[in-house]
């Protein structure tokens, strides 16, 4: 009998990183949330349950290489096999180059690139072997372009970015799909509506991103044929200047 496909989010937010795990499970995937306070997940999970779908949260600090190494191995133990992994992690923190200290850089480095490459490296190290799967990194306007007072965050983007390029040229003859999504706007999420002035007025004119929107395009990748695979999306709402 064919073991369940699973998704796995890693970091699986309130906003962004629940919007996929959603869409995945609506997909028909069981679903693995993962994010450093696990008990966060408990409503997402009861509410996907709920609804007849397989859900499962895990505690995991992405920038340590044993506990992704461990989450890896549970999964594939004790759910089924992973097809599609999705690395959401966010370090979206502004800061002046002169109040940007070696501590500061090196940990939103830690969050939004290395976390990147122990999430990657591990879901290869599982999908190779068997000659199929997806990989999505979440990106940024960052990842293309630093802005003032965010040198430390788009760096780290930066980095992402080309790693994904990279896993994508190495993995993509093993029929590995790695993709990279740019998400280059605001998304309607808590922090948002706080503190963007006119945010609702952009909300009622379709300005803001949508989670849940945003989600379907994961799935979107996930399922494309490969001989028309996606490396790069670059999502923005219409009111949004290139």
């Amino acid at each position: 009998m064919a073991r369940n496909q699973v998704a796995l989010v890693v970091g699986a937010g309130d906003a962004i990183g629940s919007a996929i795990v959603r869409s995945f499970a609506r997909r028909g995937l069981t679903v693995c949330a993962a994010r450093r306070n696990a008990e966060r997940l408990s409503p997402l999970v009861e509410e996907l349950t709920a609804a007849g779908h397989g859900a499962f949260a895990y505690a995991c600090d992405a920038r340590r290489e044993d506990a992704v190494e461990a989450l890896f191995a549970t999964i594939e133990r004790d759910v089924g096999e992973l097809s599609a992994v999705v690395f959401n992690v966010g370090a979206n923190v502004p800061m002046g180059i002169l109040e940007t200290d070696s501590r500061k850089f090196f940990k939103i480095w830690e969050m939004a690139c290395f976390a990147g490459f122990l999430t990657g490296r591990e879901a290869a190290r599982y999908m190779r072997p068997r000659g199929r799967g997806t990989i999505i990194f979440t990106g940024a306007t960052a990842s293309v372009r630093g802005a003032a007072g965010f040198a430390a965050f788009a760096s780290a983007k930066h980095g992402l970015r080309a790693l994904a390029q990279s896993m994508a040229r190495e993995l993509g003859p093993h029929n590995i799909h790695v993709a990279h999504v740019v998400i280059d706007a605001a998304v309607d999420t808590a922090w948002i509506a706080a503190n963007l002035p006119d945010a609702a007025t952009l909300k009622a004119q379709d300005g803001i991103v949508d989670p849940d929107a945003l989600a379907a395009n994961y799935v979107m990748l996930h399922d494309q044929p490969r001989n028309a695979w996606t490396f790069e999306l670059d999502v923005r709402p219409w009111i949004e200047r290139w």
